[in-house]
């Protein structure tokens, strides 16, 4: 059995409230972690942590827009002062906005991605990370340990119609992370990605039958992620297990890229 060595560390975990976001703070907490679990959703994060501190876990919920740097630091501050360290940060917060850059019908323009639909995907997906992670870093510093993760998808290895703005960050991401590996390896401070595929989330519970299908079909192993699948990626990069492992893109998606 491999022990992941991650009983009482320190976890943040952004985009907390619901989908794999969810599924990851539960599996930091159910590993012994004590985890802060970060969300504009208030609702449904204090619902998160009544579950997870119902069955004797440490969490605590913290509402958090990671795309404005003053709530990041203030709240990075509040984990400081409660525990001490943050050991774990899973950058795991986005949203979408799609649309096409230019879509063109009759001869004429009829549509273009928005500067608000640019501007919102990029504050949340990529400046989100890098607020987040600027945040935290100086104390992995302090501490000479760390684990950066942040959730790049298999969008961001080769695109996806109507996604210009959420590829965009999805592939900053992977940037950015190789970059970290970089910089931050010699004070014992390791960041990696993982590039989700297609993921049975709520979002895609709200799509047609037939979408669903034909997301199932892409993917050589037939089905649809479940957000379990990305959180134990998540807990495998964080653990002792994966000690000699920086700067990668774990791709979790059923062997879609592989197949595209």
């Amino acid at each position: 059995m491999i022990e992941t060595g991650l009983t009482g560390r320190v976890v943040i975990v952004t985009g907390a409230a619901a989908g794999i976001g969810k599924s990851t703070a539960k599996a930091f907490a159910e590993e012994g972690c004590r985890v802060s679990a970060w969300d504009v959703n208030s609702d449904a994060g204090t619902a998160l942590v009544e579950e997870l501190t119902a069955h004797g876990h440490e969490v605590i919920f913290q509402k958090v827009n990671v795309a404005d740097s003053g709530e990041v630091d203030a709240a990075v501050k509040e984990v400081l002062d409660r525990w001490g360290a943050v050991d774990v940060l899973v950058n795991n917060a986005g949203i979408v906005r799609d649309s096409q850059l230019v879509k063109w019908k009759d001869g004429q323009v009829v549509k273009q991605m928005t500067d608000a639909e640019w501007d919102a995907v990029i504050g949340v997906n990529l400046k989100g990370v890098f607020n987040c992670s600027r945040a935290v870093i100086p104390h992995m510093i302090q501490a000479k340990k760390g684990v950066i993760l942040s959730a790049s998808s298999v969008v961001g290895l080769y695109g996806n119609f109507g996604q210009t703005n959420y590829v965009a960050t999805k592939a900053g991401v992977i940037g950015m992370t190789k970059t970290w590996a970089r910089e931050l390896g010699k004070y014992g401070i390791r960041a990696n990605a993982v590039a989700p595929g297609f993921v049975a989330t709520e979002i895609l519970a709200s799509m047609p039958e037939k979408v669903l299908d034909g997301m199932k079909a892409r993917t050589p192993l037939k089905r649809l992620g479940d957000p379990v699948d990305i959180a134990n990626a998540y807990l495998w990069l964080a653990s002792d297990a994966s000690a000699y492992v920086s700067g990668t893109v774990l791709s979790v998606d059923g062997g879609l890229v592989v197949g595209t």
